[in-house]
């Protein structure tokens, strides 16, 4: 690496060049390795974190204590919860497909931890004497990794449900995979209008761009909305925590699974909550930069400051989970998956219609209030005929009910009556013997000995 170029490209990012990728790629081999372990640390110490948080947290909601033994305040709960599954036994089931059985855990946590690699924590730091952005990566399609990478999970979800041998985690398993594909469409549709407005997939050139410009969670707040509600669908926390419910399930897809390899499951399951936080953080709070009013001090944006900015904002999104985990029911799952492909999917590709239309038609020369009443007017025009047409769907409805308690109210009676002079048929235990008996009215029959046949 030329130390004066690498010298010259953080001057470049630092001073404002859009060109924001060609930091990337020059650092010295120790510098990497410092990024990896950075990176790694920040995660599980977010894990551990998150954990107790919860706990903290639901337990205020719910008026209890929370974890308050291990450590001052309770705060090392999850260290000890750690330590204990990883000298717990473990049990393998009979039927388990092993090598699938293993590497299933393996397939769920590492790529939680690769999509990390492209988030951007800061500006351009000093360590050691040396320039260097706070980010292990970029590309030119950044975005798309973290969202390959996220797709990956599925795959170690759906293994360890059909590796376990039993019914209930293949079905969980099944659930999930259904679940995440299905959110991950409207999560992907969420990113549109981002790179449209951003004119970029680098992690770092939509932070970039956000710098002149309002954050994006404003103008595009259907966008943002949409991506809030299909991030919990992604995880797989409640209330759309279908995979692991409890009351049909067990526990799901890792019902199976004790010691480290559940607590690789766990470790997933909160690592992929930080990573979500952390892209929402990117793509519509601006990334590592200061909110108003902090923004207006200069140094807000420089140095190591911004870690605490990006940080302070993935907990805001941590804090939404919890929030959403202590207040709200578990949805029945043909309401969760109605919801992800009839409300959800529509609802962006509508969004995205109307916001291109917007902007074509202003980058051609049309006044913006002119495009605005236009699109506008045609949103209130079809409302209009949804308004209408559910209507009308809804009195179809309630007709067909009324004649529905009519025809029931003509029969005398709401619920079916069995017939009065029903009989039971004689035994065939009894028949096979040769022993004749004449058919008895409904109640048990007893043969010779006096036992019961059913």
């Amino acid at each position: 690496m030329n130390p004066a170029a690498g010298h010259q490209a953080a001057l470049a990012v630092v001073s404002g060049s859009n060109d924001t990728l060609a930091l990337f790629g020059q650092d010295r081999i120790w510098m990497v390795l410092l990024k990896v372990v950075g990176v790694f640390a920040f995660l599980v110490v977010m894990t551990l974190f998150s954990i107790v948080f919860e706990r903290k947290v639901v337990g205020r909601m719910q008026n209890r204590i929370g974890p308050n033994r291990v450590g001052p305040w309770g705060i090392l709960q999850s260290l000890a919860d750690g330590l204990k599954l990883a000298f717990k036994e473990e049990i393998i089931p009979a039927l388990a497909d092993k090598p699938v059985y293993w590497i299933a855990p393996v397939v769920s946590a590492v790529p939680a931890f690769l999509a990390f690699s492209v988030i951007p924590f800061g500006p351009v730091v000093s360590i050691f004497h040396h320039k260097t952005p706070l980010q292990l990566t970029d590309l030119p399609v950044g975005v798309l990794v973290i969202f390959a990478c996220s797709s990956l999970g599925v795959y170690g979800i759906v293994l360890s449900g059909w590796a376990s041998g039993s019914t209930y985690p293949l079905l969980g398993g099944l659930r999930s995979a259904a679940q995440m594909i299905s959110y991950e469409v409207a999560m992907g549709l969420s990113m549109v209008m981002v790179f449209l407005y951003a004119g970029t997939m680098s992690t770092s050139g939509i932070v970039d761009y956000q710098r002149h410009n309002l954050w994006n969670g404003i103008p595009l707040f259907v966008s943002f909305a949409i991506y809030l509600i299909a991030m919990v669908g992604e995880t797989n926390r409640a209330p759309f925590d279908l995979p692991e419910a409890e009351s049909e399930l067990v526990g799901g897809f890792h019902t199976e699974y004790s010691s480290m390899k559940f607590a690789l499951f766990f470790l997933a399951e909160y690592i992929n909550m930080v990573t979500v936080s952390a892209l929402a953080t990117t793509l519509f709070l601006g990334g590592w930069r200061a909110p108003w009013p902090l923004s207006m001090w200069h140094g807000a944006n420089a140095g190591w400051w911004p870690l605490l900015w990006f940080t302070l904002k993935v907990i805001l999104f941590i804090f939404v989970f919890v929030w959403l985990r202590g207040t709200l029911p578990r949805l029945r799952y043909d309401q969760f998956m109605h919801f992800g492909w009839k409300v959800l999917i529509p609802v962006n590709l509508a969004w995205i219609l109307v916001i291109t239309t917007m902007r074509v038609l202003r980058d051609r020369g049309w006044n913006t209030g002119a495009v605005i009443a236009l699109v506008v007017g045609a949103l209130v025009v079809v409302g209009a005929i949804w308004a209408v047409a559910d209507s009308r769907r809804t009195a179809l409805r309630l007709a067909a009910e009324e004649a529905e308690e009519a025809a029931e109210a003509a029969l005398g009676h709401t619920f079916p009556i069995p017939p009065m002079d029903l009989k039971v048929p004689p035994s065939p235990r009894l028949v096979n013997a040769g022993v004749r008996s004449p058919a008895l009215h409904a109640g048990p029959s007893t043969n010779d000995e006096g036992s019961i046949d059913g």
